[in-house]
């Protein structure tokens, strides 16, 4: 038992995503400037900005608004940029 327990701070930091930088106020304007055109929808767009800054970091923020604009995921971002969109139409789609 005295063995595990100094190996237990190890486990759970190996488990835990490396600690990222939060999206900037920047990207949360041009996440919703791009959504707005092309939802066109401000309750929609305000709210899908705001979640996008509590669920993703800055570099994914980037992935997204690139793949708002037509640039295609790159595959090894494809189930984390899809688990992105379940989580904010979660949180948004309340509103509808």
């Amino acid at each position: 038992m005295h063995k595990l327990i100094p190996a237990l701070p190890i486990l759970f930091a190996s488990t835990l995503p490396a600690f990222a930088a939060a999206p900037t106020s920047a990207q949360k304007e041009e996440f919703y400037a791009v959504c707005m055109g092309i939802a066109q929808d401000a309750t929609l767009c305000g709210c899908k900005a705001d979640a996008a800054m509590t669920l993703i970091d800055e570099r994914f923020m980037g992935v997204v608004i690139a793949s708002m604009k037509g640039r295609a995921t790159a595959p090894e971002d494809a189930v984390p940029y899809n688990t992105y969109v379940a989580k904010s139409n979660q949180v948004c789609k309340p509103n509808y």
